[in-house]
């Protein structure tokens, strides 16, 4: 009975409430109790459902702005590739148009060859390169340069791979000699992990006081010891360390920067010597060993 009754009350009451918010002019005592009565109760489930229709709102402009967010990520990380493959293209072609340069002035047989990787000591010095060229191309020994001078030599050869040692290295060993002066002596590398500097300890000088080297002077290959042709920029002298009589001691910095060689060119042989006869004009000799008369 009391459930008929419940029931029934939860069937009225609401009736009665439409009726009474529904009704023109002068509400009744009746509909001004239930109004009084059901207008908190109203109030807050307005609120919660306000609650609720802004939580969701909020809730979908969050997942579009995720949304947003991801495909913007995804596009900044495809521009970001984008533009390392160009730079990377473009660090190629500049090796590439420099080895053809190299080539080209370079009286003697060459290979190209890309630099697959560079040990850094703890300074972020490279230590060495490692190019692609195998057993079947290249020999410990050979060579290697670029455009802006000697890079080194063909240390290690192994299946399809190659390391090369660098001037820098106390290994390396190259004749060189000074343009400005003559004087001539043999590089060698100081070997630090902060620097690419090379020495020369007994350079040979002039008992004149222009045949002195100087901070500044640049210093190519000699070509002397059939390895690196003559003329290539090695360096210039950064510090003069000594003075004993005919010879000197001084440091050099490389001009080549090889943590920017991307591509080298190595000498398969030794390039030819020059012709001493080059500058002089050769009368022809006539066929078959005849003068005409």
């Amino acid at each position: 009975m009391l459930d008929w009754a419940l029931a029934g009350m939860l069937i009225v009451l609401p009736a009665l409430v439409l009726r009474a918010s529904w009704s023109r002019g002068s509400p009744s005592a009746l509909d001004q109790a239930l109004l009084r009565i059901t207008a908190p109760l109203q109030a807050g489930v307005s609120w919660v459902i306000e609650g609720l229709g802004g939580m969701w709102g909020s809730y979908v402009a969050l997942v579009d702005v995720e949304s947003e967010n991801r495909e913007l990520r995804e596009e900044n990380e495809r521009l970001r590739k984008e533009l390392a493959a160009t730079t990377r293209k473009a660090f190629d072609v500049e090796a590439l148009e420099d080895l053809a340069v190299v080539k080209k002035r370079t009286p003697a047989d060459t290979i190209g060859a890309r630099v697959i990787g560079a040990p850094l000591s703890p300074v972020f010095r490279v230590l060495r390169l490692r190019i692609d060229r195998g057993d079947r191309d290249v020999q410990p020994g050979m060579p290697v340069i670029v455009g802006t001078g000697p890079v080194g030599r063909i240390d290690k050869v192994y299946g399809d791979y190659a390391d090369v040692v660098l001037i820098s290295d106390p290994a390396s060993k190259i004749e060189v000699v000074l343009p400005r002066t003559g004087g001539r002596g043999l590089l060698i590398g100081v070997g630090r992990a902060d620097s690419y500097a090379c020495k020369i300890e007994w350079l040979e000088r002039d008992t004149k006081p222009e045949g002195k080297a100087a901070v500044g002077d640049e210093v190519v290959t000699s070509g002397l010891g059939a390895s690196f042709p003559p003329g290539l920029v090695v360096g210039k002298v950064t510090k003069i360390h000594g003075d004993d009589g005919m010879f000197q001691s001084v440091e050099v910095d490389p001009a080549v920067d090889v943590s920017r060689v991307r591509a080298v060119m190595v000498l398969l042989a030794p390039p030819p010597p020059p012709d001493p006869d080059a500058k002089h004009k050769k009368r022809s000799e006539p066929a078959f060993g005849g003068r005409p008369l």
